[in-house]
């Protein structure tokens, strides 16, 4: 029904517009988007290390937004939040590995449906093909800075000599000049690689900023004090984890293995063509053996060195963004002379910022403000005034609902941002209703650079941070520490604030509906966990299973206090122990989108989870429902044959009264809703493990969590008949244990 009334509504907006002539009326949108530009990086954002004119033009020309925020900072997951106007969590790209599911509702796919042409053109980055789109040629992933290739909308791939930004400038106009018709409206992606890492820059900008010394960062040295101890894991610092030939563009060995890393040579170099090499060498080589000779000589300190790949990175990266901004200038110039510039609203935006030595950093994903903050420049003739600057408080999860309402589009109730329409028709400042804060969630937890899962909020003046790894907060008084160099969650001058955001902190997770427990989330970062995931995996790649346990600890003790009831009963059953201690609903969720599964198609998948998510978090009884009914979920859409024997929370704590056997039995309440008598069976047999009058005696969880021997020749008693009643073939040789 919702479907059916938003596509009369889109009717509507058509026919009360007047048909063909109102639709072109609509204004263009031109969307310019680099990677990884570091506000601190642009001329109208206040820069002291660089020039950007053209960008400057933008913002004196219309409006710069000065609280502009990224809702998870890294490249796939920021694109696919502009895209759908949602979190990640809520979009389902959450980590640059993840597929983008182009199915779902897309602003171009809306503005398609109002009379827009679309088109991207440049760096896409998530995984799977454009869909909304009329016109792409996208970058395969991270693309290349020389002489890259270009993904066609057959799936071929095109080789364009030269440098990536040039390339892309030069296939947008061309689409703007030759490719669209010009009675339709348009919508023009034109998303850029540079800046991104490796930071190389365009032969033409090779000798910029040469014997010059850009200024240093204030934090350049930081020590990680007074901040969450996970800071001093992190592996993005230039002291530490910059690389011999990726990051510094030395060639052969590195000779220094104190001061750099090996092993990830300039990839970029190889792509070029000895003409392209002869210049960059030309360029490059004399400084780099001047260094080298230095270091020999031992002239350099270790401050010395940090400085060093500093001046190599900082200008490496400003050499990249003056050519991002030559491509500004010349869309800008070609709408002036294609009288296009007054029914074009140009927008440059980032997909995130970035830590220009700030910390010792470079890369992105902290909350902090460098890499939490994005450029957001528009200017749109006619509407909004020149000059103007904007303490709004938005994120980009607002381009979505903005861009359709300006083409008078409706705006779908799943989208989650908010229409930046009013503020830019009021001269910037925020409406009565705007937002007083921002969420910001990140979820790669160690996969690169060490930086752990971590959310958060900012308001105009704080900024709360949450790191569930060692569950631990940081507070930040922006006004008095804007470089968040102190935490002040201890501190009791903050103890009334601190509690006041916690609380902000978990109604903005209301508002938002953020449920961990069904948020997909890894433990890459413990050890144990990492193996253990790794060896099960690569078990069940075997394929040859006709019975999975799925679950936690308790399921993983089926090879310890459990074995030989497991050999007794599973042995030459063909069943496979998917357990992992720790594990909650989340984590398992993960597991089962990362291959757990492996090839095998059993007949009976044994589930039991969720005794974590109430032992580690109390956590609401309906939010870890909602992570049990995704797991099921999943193996339904995946192993659509196979019956799923859906248990009961055990029991745990020594009474009846334990606030955590009660959660559990609130969470079964739950999930026992789940069970539809064909897919999915429900069973309770916590009753077994109990005594007459309801305690648990330790000779069956020793520590009232945890099963004994003969808790598992309980627990396997009970679920046999209806194993073999689901399919699951008896065993040959099992013998009721005594």
């Amino acid at each position: 029904m919702k479907s059916s009334i938003f596509s009369i509504g889109i009717l509507l907006v058509c026919l009360c517009s007047g048909g063909a002539d109102a639709v072109a009326k609509q204004p263009n949108i031109l969307f310019i988007f680099s990677d990884d530009h570091a506000p601190q990086a642009i001329g109208a954002y206040g820069s002291k290390i660089n020039q950007t004119p053209n960008l400057d033009r933008i913002a004196k020309e219309g409006a710069v937004f000065r609280h502009s925020f990224c809702a998870n900072s890294i490249c796939g997951p920021s694109r696919a939040c502009i895209l759908t106007g949602k979190h990640s969590y809520l979009n389902g790209f959450l980590r640059n590995s993840d597929r983008f599911d182009g199915s779902q509702t897309t602003f171009p796919k809306l503005l398609q449906q109002v009379g827009y042409q679309t088109a991207i053109i440049g760096k896409w980055h998530l995984t799977t093909d454009p869909v909304g789109f009329d016109h792409w040629e996208i970058l395969p992933g991270q693309g290349s800075y020389y002489n890259p290739d270009f993904i066609q909308m057959d799936r071929t791939r095109k080789a364009y000599p030269g440098y990536v930004t040039d390339i892309i400038t030069d296939r947008a106009l061309q689409w703007l000049k030759e490719q669209r018709d010009p009675d339709k409206p348009f919508v023009l992606m034109c998303q850029h690689k540079a800046p991104h890492r490796n930071w190389s820059p365009p032969s033409r900008y090779f000798s910029l900023y040469k014997g010059v010394d850009i200024p240093e960062p204030d934090t350049l040295f930081d020590d990680y004090s007074g901040r969450s101890e996970l800071l001093k894991q992190n592996e993005m610092t230039l002291k530490d984890h910059f690389f011999w030939g990726w990051d510094a563009k030395q060639k052969g060995e590195n000779p220094f293995p104190k001061y750099f890393a090996s092993g990830l040579a300039n990839g970029e170099y190889r792509r070029m063509n000895s003409e392209q090499k002869a210049q960059w060498d030309a360029a490059y080589e004399p400084e780099n053996q001047a260094f080298i000779e230095r270091m020999k000589a031992g002239e350099l300190s270790d401050k010395d060195v940090l400085r060093w790949k500093y001046q190599r990175y900082i200008k490496d990266y400003l050499r990249c963004i003056q050519a991002v901004d030559d491509s500004v200038g010349s869309v800008l110039d070609y709408l002036d002379e294609s009288k296009l510039a007054d029914d074009t609203i140009v927008i440059y935006s980032s997909d995130q910022g970035f830590y220009l030595g700030e910390h010792g950093w470079y890369d992105k994903r902290w909350m902090f403000e460098e890499s939490l903050k994005m450029p957001f420049l528009i200017r749109w003739p006619g509407v909004v005034e020149p000059g103007i600057e904007s303490t709004a408080m938005i994120q980009n999860i607002d381009y979505a609902p903005t861009f359709l309402e300006v083409a008078g589009a409706p705006v779908p109730e799943e989208i989650q941002g908010r229409s930046l329409v009013p503020i830019l028709k009021n001269k910037g400042k925020a409406t009565d209703d705007w937002r007083d804060a921002i969420y910001y969630a990140y979820y790669e937890n160690g996969a690169s650079h060490n930086v752990p899962i971590h959310d958060g909020i900012r308001t105009e003046r704080y900024k709360l941070m949450f790191f569930p790894r060692n569950r631990e907060w940081n507070l930040f008084d922006l006004k008095k520490d804007p470089k968040e160099l102190k935490s002040v969650h201890q501190d009791l001058a903050y103890s009334e604030t601190f509690s006041g955001l916690k609380r902000q902190y978990h109604k903005i997770h209301q508002l938002y509906q953020v449920n961990t427990a069904a948020i997909p989330a890894s433990r890459l970062d413990v050890p144990h966990w990492r193996a253990r995931d790794a060896a099960i995996t690569q078990k069940a790649r075997k394929g040859n299973f006709d019975l999975a346990f799925i679950g936690d600890s308790i399921t993983q003790g089926w090879e310890g206090a459990g074995d030989a009831i497991w050999k007794e009963f599973y042995a030459d059953r063909h069943a496979i122990n998917l357990g992992i201690s720790g594990d909650r609903t989340e984590h398992v969720i993960w597991r089962l989108q990362h291959g757990n599964l492996g090839k095998m198609q059993p007949k009976v998948a044994v589930v039991m989870i969720g005794t974590n998510n109430t032992g580690h978090l109390q956590q609401d009884p309906t939010e870890v429902a909602a992570g049990v009914k995704r797991i099921l979920d999943l193996l339904r859409e995946s192993r659509p044959d196979t019956k799923v024997l859906l248990l009961g929370i055990f029991p745990r704590g020594k009474n009846p009264s334990d606030v955590l056997r009660k959660n559990n039995n609130e969470i079964n309440n739950e999930i026992k809703r789940y069970a539809d008598g064909k897919h999915i069976h429900y069973m309770d047999i916590g009753s077994i493990f109990l005594e007459a009058d309801g305690t648990i005696s330790d000779e069956v969880m020793p520590d009232y969590l945890h099963l004994s021997k003969e808790g598992y020749a309980r627990w396997a008693k009970a679920i046999e008949p209806k194993l073999q009643a689901l399919g699951v073939e008896p065993s040959v040789h099992a013998a009721s244990p005594q």
